[in-house]
């Protein structure tokens, strides 16, 4: 009888340890799994040691505004479709066709755009600068104009933040160069539970191909070496949660470290522990 009891105790103490482990398991590491993004792509290769592409370069359906100014009004007129007004703040509303919108250009498949008595013109692949510069040099080596001002803006760039930063969403480029650690200030930084040691980029390529990079923001070197340093348009940037905060998400609706949680998994024990109870009591 008294082996029996024994046995009985350790039997019951087994089932209970195991289930216990078994629970905790389950809310540490099922958790991380449900709520991090990306998880297939974060297994993959770090960059770290290639050049940043500093400058951001155009690509198809990118969306510009081009605006020649020259001395003669007559001039300026002719070169600039009647949506860059709209740009300046007037409301008129007759586009010209090659306008493709009331906000600008959007370069075409095949990398053009249709310019004012220029024809078609080469965009993609080049930089606002480049653009910009061949415009003007198209339009004095044609004897169009002879003191051209060619001024190239992105319109509809972009990319976006998501995942453990304060203000994740997404924001416009405006200007050439922004960094990653810009791009997160923008967000307005990581959140306490933010992992700093993986910060992953997506990059979409013309053709819509993504290529990842990870980034340990506790290294300066590896920032400053990543090709994704610079952010370029349509990237995607993910910050994945802590453990701690992975640990802290919801199961069956209430978090691991709340009371209801605990609650439930103790009245569960018991109910296993009363179940072995009784089995054991009748086999006996």
């Amino acid at each position: 009888m008294h082996t029996y009891q024994e046995n009985k105790r350790k039997l019951l103490k087994t089932s209970s340890l195991f289930l216990f482990a078994t629970l905790l398991l389950l809310s540490s590491c099922d958790v991380s799994k449900r709520i991090t993004y990306f998880q297939d792509v974060q297994e993959q290769t770090s960059y770290t040691n290639e050049q940043p592409a500093p400058e951001i370069r155009l690509r198809p359906e990118d969306k510009i505004s081009i605006i020649v100014n020259t001395k003669v009004p007559e001039l300026t007129a002719l070169f600039n479709l009647p949506y860059t007004s709209r740009i300046l703040g007037s409301t008129t509303d007759n586009l010209n066709s090659n306008s493709q919108g009331t906000s600008g250009y959007i370069i075409k498949a095949d990398g053009s755009i249709d310019f004012p008595v220029l024809g078609p013109v080469q965009a993609a692949g080049k930089t606002r600068d480049e653009l910009g510069g061949f415009i003007k040099s198209e339009l004095i080596n044609r004897n169009l104009v002879n003191d051209p001002v060619v001024t190239v803006e992105f319109v509809n760039l972009q990319f976006s933040v998501m995942g453990e930063v304060k203000s994740p969403g997404t924001y416009k480029i405006t200007r050439d160069h922004i960094t990653l650690l810009e791009a997160l200030s923008m967000a307005g930084d990581l959140t306490i539970d933010g992992k700093r040691d993986n910060v992953l980029v997506l990059r979409p390529n013309a053709s819509g191909e993504l290529t990842s990079y990870t980034v340990d923001l506790r290294s300066s070197n590896e920032v400053q070496h990543s090709p994704a340093y610079f952010i370029h348009q349509n990237d995607y940037i993910y910050v994945a949660p802590s453990k701690k905060r992975a640990n802290q998400s919801t199961v069956n609706a209430n978090t691991v470290q709340s009371a209801s949680f605990w609650i439930s998994v103790i009245s569960l024990l018991a109910s296993v522990v009363t179940t072995v109870s009784v089995l054991m009591t009748r086999s006996h």
